[in-house]
């Protein structure tokens, strides 16, 4: 693959590829199509070899191991970024702020997200547009209602893989929590944990690219960022009010169902 050159290009994103094959396989990641289906549960995929990996969950095959720590992985790209964890390599650098990262996929989901306004995904069951692949997996959880990270010690699943982390850590003390040195706070993941320690320091490394006001969150600044938007991606269900802000749609969709409470 080739992000700038190549015979074949993505009219939805501009990537391009070698061959048509490798484009096609490309397009599903916009269309949602998943036409390999495992046999044993059902699930679909995109790619047939993501359906080759999968199938090692049923099977308990981890192939590709760790020379390091001796650790098996079920592919050879989980492998690949674990022996990054040992060598601290980030090898992938962001042209635009130099930013550097361990695997080519962050790289790219960080230039999606960070240094450009295009969402080139889109979820086939509402057709809301999302920057990154993953977002829309993560999304159509919405429509499925589906719950993917299952407990082994119990019978609950979850919707994310950190709410599963969480339930292990707090009813099976199972996992480790991550301790701030300063205060002794603990947390579930890492990313919070450094998140946190930067609230101490006062270090807000998120930068408003229209007015340059700083945050201490990615997620902070997607939300002041609609200040400077006209985009009202949100919808009311009732009305079709439109707003800016998820926040504000949910609030106003509250007083429209009251609204028709009242009325019934």
């Amino acid at each position: 693959m080739n992000i700038h050159n190549g015979k074949h290009k993505c009219g939805e994103c501009g990537m391009c590829y070698g061959s048509t094959r490798r484009l096609a396989d490309h397009g599903r990641r916009h269309s949602g199509e998943k036409p390999f289906v495992c046999s044993v549960c059902g699930k679909s995929f995109t790619l047939a070899a993501n359906l080759t990996t999968h199938g090692r969950t049923h099977s308990g095959e981890k192939p590709y191991r760790c020379h390091l720590c001796d650790k098996a992985f079920r592919d050879s790209s989980s492998r690949s970024r674990h022996v990054r964890a040992h060598t601290g390599d980030k090898t992938y650098t962001c042209l635009t702020c130099d930013k550097s990262f361990s695997h080519w996929k962050y790289l790219m989901d960080h230039k999606v997200r960070i240094h450009s306004n295009a969402k080139p995904y889109y979820c086939p069951c509402c057709r809301k547009r999302f920057k990154t692949h993953a977002e829309v997996k993560k999304h159509v959880r919405v429509h499925t209602g589906a719950r993917p990270f299952s407990c082994t010690h119990c019978s609950e699943a979850f919707v994310w893989r950190n709410q599963l982390k969480a339930h292990l850590l707090k009813s099976h003390n199972e996992g480790t929590w991550f301790t701030c040195h300063i205060c002794q706070k603990k947390f579930i993941t890492k990313a919070n944990l450094k998140e946190h320690i930067q609230r101490h320091g006062g270090v807000k490394p998120f930068v408003c690219d229209s007015c340059a006001k700083r945050f201490y969150t990615a997620s902070a600044l997607k939300v002041h960022q609609t200040v400077h938007s006209t985009e009202r991606q949100f919808s009311c269900l009732v009305c079709d009010s439109t707003f800016k802000r998820k926040y504000d749609a949910k609030r106003h969709f509250k007083k429209c169902c009251a609204v028709l409470d009242d009325s019934a």
